[in-house]
């Protein structure tokens, strides 16, 4: 588990202690919309995507989370009011929960635990602030260009159609861009 250099062995421990296992198969939801999300997972190993449905019935994925990071519904979270989001499995996953009580608890008692919560958080801010920023200044020519050069893992892992979405583009719209890079 990537710590950041701040938290103790005993502290790692401390949360593998408390954590549930929680494996999900491909396609089946870690959170649907319209729950409340009182859990965060750590992403032991596997892919899941988070997405929410337009009016119109399109699912738009605006996040996607491999191994060694944490997901949630992050408002649903904080907020306590039931989520706009669904975060679903696009292969299989092995999860760590911890329960919003037990994250309250090891923050309470450990300084080191409350910085890393500081940090993710502020690195969850800075990737929605990098998103934002990327669908307002560039192309989604730009966007694709910049996700082969620093995630190449999406290109090879991830379904197309949840890779356009990502991208804010169609699958087609997407498959021009790939014969046109090659």
């Amino acid at each position: 588990m990537k710590s950041f250099n701040l938290l103790t062995e005993d502290e790692i421990n401390s949360f593998l202690s408390i954590a549930e296992v929680f494996n999900l198969e491909r396609g089946e939801y870690f959170i649907r919309e319209g729950n409340i999300c009182n859990t965060v997972a750590y992403v032991d190993s596997g892919i899941l995507r988070s997405f929410y449905t337009t009016p119109e019935g399109e699912e738009m994925t605006y996040c996607i989370s491999f191994q060694n990071s944490f997901m949630t519904a992050y408002s649903s979270f904080i907020t306590g009011i039931p989520t706009m989001e669904n975060v679903q499995a696009i292969t299989p996953v092995k999860l760590l929960l911890l329960q919003k009580k037990d994250i309250e608890q090891i923050s309470g008692n450990s300084a080191n635990w409350l910085r890393f919560a500081k940090i993710m958080a502020e690195n969850e801010y800075l990737e929605l602030e990098k998103r934002v920023f990327s669908y307002q200044r560039e192309s989604a020519r730009e966007r694709y260009r910049n996700l082969l050069q620093t995630r190449p893992e999406f290109i090879e892992q991830i379904p197309l159609k949840f890779l356009a979405s990502y991208l804010g583009i169609t699958p087609r719209h997407l498959s021009r861009l790939r014969a046109e890079m090659i």
